[in-house]
């Protein structure tokens, strides 16, 4: 497994507030600039499948593989020759949420992948993650 990027940060904020935007997809473009769009057919739930359009990219689908309210949403996109896993989690601490994302690359071709991703990945997901948390703290 190659990881991609990361990010943390603690929030005087819910969990709860971060899963909301995390199941809120038309939110996404909001906090995450590089998507265009996300659409997930029926309800949000462990299971589920979407689509996403990154700007500058072609729309790819994906499955949510974690959906545990105020804790996690993961999503993961099949790509050829690797899967790409988006993780989000919140925990909740004594002064507020403490918030990770992490961004992997798996499979046999996930170092063909890399090459192509990882630079977008490095800065974004921090910078996502604190965009994410104006967001939510200025409501």
């Amino acid at each position: 497994m190659i990881e991609l990027g990361t990010g943390r940060a603690t929030s005087t904020a819910e969990p709860q507030a971060y899963f909301e935007r995390w199941v809120d997809h038309d939110s996404w473009p909001a906090w995450s600039p590089d998507t265009e769009w996300v659409r997930v057919e029926g309800p949000v739930r462990t299971g589920a499948t979407g689509r996403l359009k990154p700007k500058g990219g072609p729309r790819v689908r994906f499955t949510i593989s974690a959906c545990e309210p105020g804790r996690e949403y993961t999503d993961t996109t099949r790509l050829p020759g690797a899967t790409l896993v988006f993780q989000h989690t919140a925990e909740a601490t004594a002064s507020g949420t403490e918030l990770g994302v992490r961004v992997t690359l798996d499979g046999p071709l996930r170092h063909v992948w890399a090459l192509v991703m990882r630079s977008g990945f490095e800065k974004s997901a921090q910078d996502d993650l604190d965009r994410l948390i104006r967001l939510v703290e200025e409501r």
